[in-house]
């Protein structure tokens, strides 16, 4: 497959999708991951794990998946990949869909619990399901439908769903003109909100300060909630929020302990 000829890559573009137990972040364990990477010199890599998340997969996952507790029995942890898989994405930009809300904040808090020191945030992300709701909003399988003309069969297997989001996008710069062949443009447009953390509780504001972007304090700069109510930051931290939101917060609150 030539996939990627409108693509100008400088560096890897690694598409991937996670088979999950839920939707919960901080709670909810990986059960499957796909990998394709796209080399500059046009070679396409294609990689699937699947792993043993450590908790029971609820019945209405594997309804999704297809994935049962046995099916994973004998697969290995995310701890025990983890180390070789941020080497697999070392130096990559990342692709997905819905990738920005779901997939990467995920994969974030499952390298934070392995101990793994992935610093994901030095990647440049494409979220295809971005581009796709500015264009023609709708879900991956009608994303499919509408730029390759084919229908997504297997669905929700992570491999499908992968291969189905490299061939959206490059039907979307086929299609689009006005899309940008370069990965950092094209990541600044596939970005909903210039987002602080991952899962966008705090966003940058258009002079680079960092917004609450969610709950009572919508709207308002950090800074001055977190000076004003300190025991907003002790909820926060004691939360059901991801790591990278705790840790996005408590560099602001460090940088109000200078001043």
């Amino acid at each position: 497959m030539a996939a990627g000829m409108k693509l100008k890559l400088s560096r890897p573009l690694v598409f991937f999708d996670l088979e999950t137990t839920g939707t919960n972040i901080t709670r909810d364990r990986i059960v499957e991951i796909s990998l394709i990477k796209l080399m500059p010199d046009g070679r396409v890599l294609e990689k699937t794990r699947r792993i043993n998340p450590g908790i029971p997969i609820p019945a209405e996952a594997t309804a999704i998946h297809h994935i049962t507790d046995a099916d994973v029995a004998s697969e290995p942890t995310f701890r025990q990949v983890a180390a070789s898989l941020a080497s697999q994405l070392e130096g990559c930009d990342i692709a997905g869909f819905n990738s920005n809300r779901f997939d990467i904040p995920l994969l974030d808090q499952e390298f934070e619990r392995a101990g793994v020191n992935f610093d994901i945030s030095r990647a440049r992300f494409i979220d295809v399901q971005t581009i796709y709701h500015k264009k023609e909003p709708r879900t991956l399988t009608a994303a499919y439908r509408y730029y390759c003309d084919k229908n997504l069969e297997e669905a929700h297997s992570a491999l499908a769903d992968t291969r189905a989001t490299m061939e959206v996008l490059m039907s979307q710069l086929e299609r689009y003109d006005d899309l940008p062949d370069e990965v950092g443009a094209l990541s600044d447009y596939a970005c909903a909100n210039h987002n602080v953390d991952l899962m966008g509780r705090l966003i940058y504001d258009d002079k680079k300060r960092e917004v609450i972007n969610f709950g009572k304090y919508k709207g308002r700069l950090a800074e001055e909630v977190l000076a004003a109510d300190p025991g907003y930051y002790s909820w926060i931290m004691q939360g059901d929020f991801a790591q990278n939101t705790k840790n996005a917060f408590t560099r602001v609150r460090l940088r109000l302990g200078k001043k």
